[in-house]
C-alpha cells in the first residue's frame, strides 16, 4: 500500500488510499503479483494497469469501477515520468538492496550514506518510502536478536511522519519503530520540532536525546510522549520535574531519557569546530564518491554470474542475430484504451526459448456472396493479418496471409516474462485502425471472389462448397430425373391423343362393319327378288303388274347395293386415315423421347467456371485490431513463429 502511495506521490497526486481509484488499483496489481512472486517494473506496472489480472474490483466489474480510458490517462502519467529525462537516474546505480547496502562482499559490515537533497518534495517521499519498505522487508528476513545488528538513522524526519496525514512513509516508519528492536534494527530519528511527529511513533520511541526547546508546544508534545512511552514500559513519569529539566535545558545542554534507567541523565556536549557548509552538491558527492566507484563496481561485477562466451555462429545465425539487433526487444508499449489489442496464443513449448512478441495488423470480416441468377447466397468468414512495415504504405493488406488461429482463441494478455517488438507509432493512433479499416473492405471488395461450376446444357449451378465430382453426380441424377419427368408427361400428352384415335378408329371400323352387313342384307334382298323374277317368267307366268313391280325393286335394290359398296369404301378409308394418323402419332412420340435420351451425358460436359464477387454493402467488417503474434527466440537470436 504505500509502494502504491509513493508512486502516485510521485504523480503529485496526494491520494486517499480507501477512496482513490488510482491507488486501490496499483496496490492490487502489487499484492498480486507479491503473492505469485513476480517482479514488477514500471513498465511492467505501466502494462497492468491498463490490462490488471483481474476482472473485478471489490464485487464490481472492472471497467465500471475504472473505466479504460480512465486507467489508460494514469498509465500515460506513469509513462511519462519513466520517459523524462530526469527520471533516467533512477534506473542507474546499484540496486537498492539492504543486504547488500550494509555488508560488503567479504562480509564486513560498512556504511551507507544516502542524500536527497538535490530531489523535489515528490521525489523524496517517493525514494524514502521505498527506502523504508526496502529495510521493512529485509528486516523481515532476520532472526530475531536482543544484539544490534544494524542502525538506521534519519536527520530531519520532518514531513515524514507527520501527526495527522499520512504520507507514504509513515506506515512502513511507525511499523520499523514498533517492531525493529526485536530484529535487532535501531531505528535513529533527528528533528527541530517534536510537535511534526506522530504522537504514535514518540511513544515507542525508548531513548531520548532532547536539547532546548524553542515553544510551549514543542514541550507539551515532548511531554505526552515521554508520558506515554513511560506509561507502555510501565515505569513511573514525573511530569513536573520533567518540564522544569527542559525549561532550564541551555546551548549545548541535552537531557537524555531512556525508558529503561530510573532517571533521566543531563550531559553537555564538547565544543566542535565544523567546516561544513551544508548539504553536499551532487558535484561535491561524486568527488567523494570517485576514488570507491571502482571498488563497490568490481564488488558488484565479481559478485554477478559469468556472462556465457558466444560461440562463432554461421553465417545465417549472424544475418539472425544481425536482425535481431537492429531491432532490439522492449517492454510492452503503452496504447490508449481506444486501439484494440490481443495475443495470439502460443502452441507447443520450448523451454530453452523466450517469447518475442511482434506486432501485426489482425482483420476479420464477414463476406456475403449473393446472386439471384445461379441461386446462391453464402458467407464466407474472412480472418487475415498483415505486418506493420516501415514503407510509405504501412499496412498493406495485399501481403496479407490467412490466420491459421480463431478470434475465439485470441489473448487480452501476453505470456510472462515475453518481450515485444518496437512498435511504429502508427500503429498507436487510433484513427490509423479507421482507415485501415477501408483498406481492408476495399481489399476485400477487389481480392474475395466465390468461384462455382455451371453446367450450360441444363442450366445448373454447384453449391457452396460442392466439389466437381459431386456436382457431376447430383447433375447426373437430376438430369435422370428431369429426363424421366419429361418422357412421362410425354407419354400422358401422347397416350390422350392415341387413345383418342383408338376410339375414333373402333368407331370407324364399326361404321364399316355395318355398312358391310347392309350391304350383304341388300345383296341377299336383291339376288332373292331377281330369283322370283326369273322363276315366274320361267314357269309361263304372265307378266303381271306384281312382276313388274318386282322387276322394279330389284332395279333399285341394285342400285342401293352400289351405295352401300361405297358407303363400305369411304368407311374403310376412314379407318385407314385414323391408322395413318396413329402411326404418326407413334413416330412423333418416337423422335421426341430419342430427343430427350439424345442430350449430352453430364459427366461428360465441359463445365464452365462462374465468378461471383462481393458488393461493397455485403462486406461486414467485426474487427481490425492490433495483433501481437508470438514468435519464439531461438539461442542464436533467430526466430521462428510460435503460433504455427
Amino acid at each position: 500500500m504505500s509502494t502504491a502511495t509513493s508512486l502516485l506521490g510521485l504523480l503529485g497526486k496526494d491520494v486517499d488510499p480507501i477512496k482513490s481509484r488510482e491507488h486501490i488499483l496499483i496496490s492490487t496489481i502489487l499484492d498480486i503479483a507479491w503473492r505469485q512472486g513476480q517482479d514488477l517494473d514500471l513498465a511492467a506496472l505501466i502494462n497492468q494497469i491498463q490490462n490488471p489480472p483481474v476482472n473485478k474490483i471489490g464485487v464490481m466489474d472492472l471497467d465500471s469501477f475504472f473505466p479504460a480510458r480512465d486507467r489508460f490517462e494514469l498509465a500515460l502519467a506513469l509513462n511519462n515520468l519513466l520517459a523524462a529525462p530526469g527520471f533516467s537516474a533512477w534506473m542507474e546505480g546499484e540496486a537498492l538492496d539492504i543486504g547488500q547496502i550494509l555488508y560488503g562482499p567479504g562480509g564486513k559490515p560498512r556504511m551507507a550514506i544516502f542524500s536527497i537533497a538535490h530531489l523535489s518534495d515528490s521525489e523524496r517521499m517517493f525514494f524514502v518510502s521505498l527506502l523504508l519498505n526496502q529495510v521493512l522487508a529485509w528486516m523481515r528476513q532476520q532472526p530475531g536478536t536482543t544484539s544490534l545488528r544494524a542502525m538506521l538513522y534519519m536527520d530531519e524526519i520532518f514531513g515524514y511522519f507527520p501527526p495527522v496525514s499520512n504520507p507514504p512513509s509513515k506506515q512502513p516508519l511507525l511499523t520499523l519503530l514498533k517492531q525493529a528492536r526485536a530484529y535487532g534494527l535501531g531505528i535513529l530519528l533527528a528533528t527541530q520540532n517534536p510537535v511534526d511527529l506522530d504522537y504514535k511513533g514518540l511513544s515507542n520511541t525508548g531513548t531520548w536525546l532532547i536539547g532546548r526547546l524553542q515553544t510551549e508546544r514543542d514541550k507539551s508534545r515532548l511531554l505526552e510522549g515521554l508520558e506515554g512511552a513511560a506509561a507502555a514500559q510501565s515505569t513511573k513519569f514525573d511530569r513536573q520535574a520533567m518540564e522544569e529539566i527542559l525549561a532550564g535545558l541551555g546551548n549545548r545542554i541535552f537531557l537524555m531519557n531512556n525508558v529503561h534507567e530510573d532517571n533521566p541523565v543531563i550531559f553537555e556536549s564538547r565544543w566542535a569546530m565544523s567546516y561544513l557548509r551544508g548539504p553536499l552538491t551532487r558535484t561535491q558527492i561524486k568527488v567523494l564518491m570517485d576514488p570507491v566507484r571502482t571498488q563497490v563496481t568490481a564488488s558488484t561485477t565479481a559478485m554477478r554470474p559469468p556472462t556465457p562466451q558466444v560461440a562463432s555462429l554461421s553465417q545465417p545465425a549472424q544475418k539472425a542475430l544481425t536482425e535481431s539487433a537492429t531491432a532490439p526487444a522492449e517492454s510492452q508499449p503503452v496504447l490508449p484504451p481506444d486501439v484494440p489489442q490481443f495475443f495470439v496464443p502460443t502452441r507447443g513449448t520450448r523451454p530453452e526459448c523466450n517469447i518475442l512478441y511482434k506486432p501485426a495488423i489482425l482483420g476479420s470480416a464477414q463476406v456475403r456472396f449473393n446472386d439471384v441468377k445461379s441461386g446462391i447466397d453464402t458467407t464466407e468468414e474472412v480472418t487475415a493479418y498483415t505486418e506493420i512495415t516501415d514503407d510509405p504504405v504501412p499496412v498493406n493488406w495485399d501481403n496479407a496471409q490467412d490466420a491459421s488461429f480463431n478470434m475465439s482463441d485470441l489473448e487480452k494478455a501476453p505470456q510472462s516474462q515475453a518481450t515485444f517488438s518496437s512498435l511504429p507509432s502508427i500503429a498507436s493512433k487510433s484513427k490509423s485502425y479507421d482507415m485501415w479499416n477501408r483498406d481492408f473492405i476495399t481489399w476485400l471488395y477487389g481480392s474475395k471472389k466465390f468461384e462455382l461450376l455451371k453446367s450450360p446444357t441444363y442450366k445448373q449451378f454447384a453449391r457452396p462448397g460442392e466439389s466437381e465430382r459431386d456436382f457431376r453426380i447430383r447433375l447426373s441424377q437430376s438430369v435422370r430425373e428431369q429426363r424421366d419427368e419429361m418422357a412421362e408427361k410425354l407419354r400422358q400428352k401422347y397416350q390422350s391423343r392415341i387413345a383418342t384415335l383408338n376410339e375414333q378408329m373402333r368407331k370407324a371400323q364399326q361404321a364399316v362393319d355395318r355398312e358391310a352387313d347392309q350391304q350383304k342384307q341388300q345383296q341377299m334382298q336383291t339376288m332373292v327378288n331377281v330369283g322370283a323374277t326369273l322363276l315366274g317368267a320361267f314357269v309361263g307366268r304372265k307378266i303381271s303388274t306384281g312382276t313388274v313391280g318386282r322387276a322394279s325393286t330389284t332395279v333399285r335394290s341394285a342400285g342401293r347395293i352400289m351405295k352401300e359398296k361405297q358407303d363400305v369404301e369411304r368407311a374403310q378409308d376412314t379407318v385407314a386415315a385414323y391408322q395413318q394418323r396413329l402411326e404418326e402419332l407413334e413416330k412423333e412420340f418416337k423422335a421426341e423421347t430419342d430427343e430427350l435420351t439424345s442430350k449430352t451425358d453430364p459427366n461428360l460436359e465441359e463445365l464452365q467456371r462462374i465468378t461471383l464477387r462481393p458488393a461493397k454493402k455485403d462486406i461486414t467488417v467485426k474487427l481490425v485490431a492490433l495483433a501481437w503474434l508470438p514468435y519464439w527466440q531461438m539461442p542464436d537470436r533467430s526466430t521462428l513463429p510460435a503460433w504455427q
